[in-house]
């Protein structure tokens, strides 16, 4: 039964992940085609490492790393040469210099932690492995720069036609996830369950906005690589500070679905509009995500009415959040009312155009709370 799971786990992991694995395959084998059949390499070792790990960077990372490797290739076999003419190859005192001038090299230069191992793993091989020889030397570079090279063009070939969909996807999954989390809340709470309440709590805690900004990075660096795209960079300007909004909101849902565990756990009874203020909140936390998507898409009209959707949602959520904020009420309904509150504001930040005191006294004024 053990194996039958591990086999299910693998598979999906594979099924996941199938892309990255065909991309690498492809991208090394082609690095050592060129290099072998249309370059004439004898030994073109670096080609296909390097493809490898350039396409091992993270989206977003693989041009500047891509510089990174061809660089170091050129450090380290630099460091090997005139270390080898010095000390001979194959000697202890040769390994130890030629690790040791290549790292101090690169650390001096102040060269990034890929730069570092592929200079002092390049200057190792051709030590130890293939001694360097005069005729050899350009080669190794050559072949860095043509496995760098394929790296990046088969990173960028797969979205080259929609360089943003992955962002937006992974827009509408955040969104989404965040939503869900607190549905989850207002289930509980509507059926006073601790247990479903703990479980939304272990949810909320799963959400996490950094995968999004890898996303951003990547879309940043597809955009850039292409030039009839490059008008999609203040799009993702705008949207790099939408980021920071939904961050806040997380961690607002987070402090909420804590709050609402606690008030599972209490005697007094979940007053019913509680749950509706929080299936406003969600609805309006996926018409946010709509808006963002749509804006990213160029759909500007149709971010606009998710943008309206968005702000209604959020206000009645306020709203009916407001009516539960009496005195004499728990301290756990207090705080979900609060993070309602600081929820709504934070969407609203990032799909309006408004200013912040605009969004807070439109949000305050629903709660019921004096104009300041």
């Amino acid at each position: 039964m053990l194996r039958w799971s591990w086999l299910r786990t693998a598979a999906g992991r594979l099924r996941d992940g199938w892309r990255p694995v065909v991309e690498t395959t492809l991208a090394a084998t082609v690095a050592w085609v060129l290099a072998t059949r249309i370059v004439g390499h004898p030994q073109p070792f670096f080609a296909p490492a390097a493809a490898l790990i350039v396409l091992g960077q993270a989206r977003g990372q693989r041009v500047r790393r891509a510089v990174e490797v061809v660089l170091g290739v050129a450090a380290g076999v630099l460091v090997a040469d005139l270390v080898v003419q010095a000390l001979g190859p194959r000697t202890t005192w040769t390994v130890f210099t030629v690790i040791l001038l290549t790292i101090a090299l690169a650390v001096a230069i102040g060269a990034s932690t890929v730069s570092v191992v592929q200079a002092a793993v390049s200057a190792l091989y051709l030590v130890v492995v293939s001694p360097v020889t005069e005729s050899l030397v350009p080669f190794r570079f050559v072949d860095a720069l043509i496995g760098g090279g394929v790296a990046v063009v088969a990173s960028q070939l797969v979205d080259v036609r929609r360089p943003l969909a992955p962002l937006v996807a992974a827009f509408r999954r955040t969104f989404d996830d965040l939503a869900a989390v607190l549905e989850q809340v207002a289930a509980a709470l509507d059926r006073h369950d601790a247990s479903a309440a703990v479980a939304a709590l272990e949810q909320a805690r799963q959400l996490d906005v950094e995968p999004l900004r890898d996303a951003v990075l990547a879309a940043g660096e597809a955009v850039r690589l292409h030039v009839r795209r490059r008008r999609h960079i203040g799009r993702l300007r705008s949207v790099d500070a939408s980021i920071g909004q939904l961050d806040y909101a997380v961690r607002n849902v987070r402090v909420l679905a804590r709050a609402g565990v606690t008030f599972s756990r209490l005697p007094t009874p979940v007053p019913p509009e509680l749950g509706a203020a929080l299936r406003d909140l969600s609805r309006a936390v996926e018409a946010a995500g709509r808006a963002l998507a749509a804006d990213l898409e160029g759909a500007e009209e149709a971010g606009d009415r998710h943008a309206e959707d968005a702000d209604r949602a959020a206000l009645a959520a306020v709203r009916t959040a407001g009516r539960l904020f009496t005195p004499g009420q728990s301290l756990p309904l207090a705080m979900i009312v609060g993070q309602i509150r600081a929820t709504a504001i934070d969407l609203l930040r990032g799909v309006r155009a408004d200013d912040d005191a605009a969004v807070l006294a439109r949000v305050d004024e629903a709660l019921g709370l004096p104009a300041v």
